[in-house]
């Protein structure tokens, strides 16, 4: 079957596996209907986490949309034809940690990760035709058919990421809000702050493009390449700071952006994927500016899945409308390389096999 294999950083390629089969019970298999790029899976394509990835061998992806073709012998929460998806780490549901909601750190699995690496499980990616899904009754759930096949693809990872975030900040009413990257994630952890009844929702990121979305889906923007843009931002909030501020790129310098423009008191959701080690944090200003830090790119995306079907099917947001190209799986690495380099407007990418 074809798949998309690591070689080595910015060469990910269309290649062949064998067709995988069920060997536990708990398994199912699925075929693939579409899945997509995740901004995390850059930092893989830069070659960050090369020590974790077996080139020529490790396959990727993460996001998924699929139909089952077989369930083994102990699955009875699946039949074959069940349209799923499912979370991006996998979980088995029955263990201390999966019980108290912290399905990312899975005991069972021992954090084990769609498509990224040797470290997170070696598990197949989800940039295939078909693969195998362990412990579905943990991780897996069913999608209706109303919801289209794009908006899908973001219950794996960007959508329930989307809603963590706003939960973690604790929005308000009238609360001045800033969100740091439009990407995806952000573009959808807006959506949902627009919707909390925020004072101002002010989006910051580096491309034009992406803050004219936010544009106008009604929020303030403000490109950070300019000159000047911390203090137009804290102008926003009479020079006091923002009373939540969410984070949704993993960078070091993003995350000192957060502290800048934070106000006394203020939280700071950082929900970003931060693969660097060192972070040249003063805990004697978080302290006597008294600012909660939450910190949770590792998501625990299962528990909130369900209520994302719920937001998309009541009208609330609309993920697909944040899909910019579709391509097929043979034409992966043009792809990735699109996303990359942000050309051609690109914001997210839908893979069909």
């Amino acid at each position: 079957m074809k798949t998309s294999i690591y070689y080595g950083p910015q060469d990910i390629r269309c290649g062949e596996k064998n067709d995988p089969k069920i060997d536990q019970p708990h398994q199912i298999l699925v075929e693939v209907s579409a899945t997509s790029i995740c901004g995390s899976d850059l930092h893989l394509y830069r070659g960050e986490i090369d020590s974790m990835m077996e080139r020529g061998h490790s396959q990727i992806g993460h996001e998924l949309i699929a139909r089952v073709s077989e369930v083994g012998s102990n699955v009875s929460k699946f039949k074959v034809g069940d349209r799923v998806t499912m979370a991006y780490s996998c979980s088995c549901g029955e263990c201390y940690m999966c019980e108290v909601g912290q399905t990312a750190h899975c005991e069972t699995t021992q954090k084990a990760v769609y498509g990224f690496g040797t470290s997170f499980g070696d598990l197949n990616g989800t940039h295939t035709e078909a693969l195998i899904l362990p412990h579905a009754e943990g991780h897996v759930i069913k999608v209706p058919d109303s919801i289209d096949d794009a908006s899908a693809l973001t219950l794996s990872c960007n959508l329930p990421s989307a809603i963590i975030a706003n939960k973690l900040a604790d929005i308000q009413p009238s609360e001045n809000v800033a969100i740091i990257g439009c990407g995806p994630t952000g573009l959808l952890t807006m959506d949902i702050a627009l919707g909390k009844s925020a004072g101002q929702v002010v989006c910051i990121d580096q491309l034009d493009y992406r803050l004219a979305i936010a544009a106008k889906k009604g929020a303030t923007t403000i490109n950070s390449t300019k000159q000047g843009w911390k203090d137009e931002a804290l102008s926003l909030t009479n020079s006091r700071g923002f009373d939540k501020v969410i984070e949704v790129v993993g960078y070091p310098e993003t995350l000192q952006m957060c502290l800048d423009i934070i106000r006394p008191g203020g939280t700071i959701a950082a929900i970003g994927v931060f693969c660097d080690q060192e972070f040249n944090l003063v805990l004697a200003d978080v302290f006597l500016r008294d600012i909660s830090l939450h910190m949770n790119g590792f998501a625990n995306v299962q528990p909130y899945m369900w209520e994302g079907i719920r937001l998309m099917e009541r009208g609330v947001i609309n993920p697909s409308e944040y899909f910019s190209h579709t391509y097929t799986l043979d034409h992966i690495d043009q792809a990735f390389s699109t996303f990359y380099e942000k050309s051609d407007h690109a914001l997210k990418m839908l893979i069909k096999p």
